[in-house]
């Protein structure tokens, strides 16, 4: 198979995702409704073909090496509406609708605390 160009990559119509080093994609999980960011995750080719097929978000693991269901011992599932990719398509944007809290520690994302100066302090919303 033949080199991609930077210019089929970002201004072609094919889908040719940039993997990097260890074989991943940065994946952003962001409410389709509210456009509030759920939570960032990894994909490899695996867990990005798994989240096509079902329609559910599948992600890698790279703490356990292996591919992971969001939701599969939660219950908290991400449903795909909409795949958008990055520029240079090593990032992609999954908006999707939870199925209730993103985040393991039971918020609704991740992103529940804000930096103020050196501390952490939790915020709305």
């Amino acid at each position: 198979m033949s080199e991609v160009t930077k210019a089929e990559r970002e201004h072609g119509k094919a889908f040719l995702p940039r993997f990097d080093a260890q074989g991943l994609l940065i994946a952003i999980a962001v409410d389709s409704q509210t456009r509030e960011i759920l939570m960032v995750a990894y994909m490899n080719e695996e867990a990005l073909r798994k989240t096509r097929e079902t329609g559910l978000a599948h992600f890698h693991s790279r703490s356990r090496g292996k591919l992971w269901l969001k939701g599969e011992t939660s219950g908290h599932f991400l449903r795909i509406n909409e795949i958008r990719v990055d520029c240079d398509q090593d990032a992609i944007e999954l908006r999707v609708t939870p199925q209730g809290p993103a985040c393991h520690t039971g918020a609704r994302s991740c992103f529940y605390r804000a930096l103020e100066g050196d501390s952490l302090s939790p915020v709305d919303g």
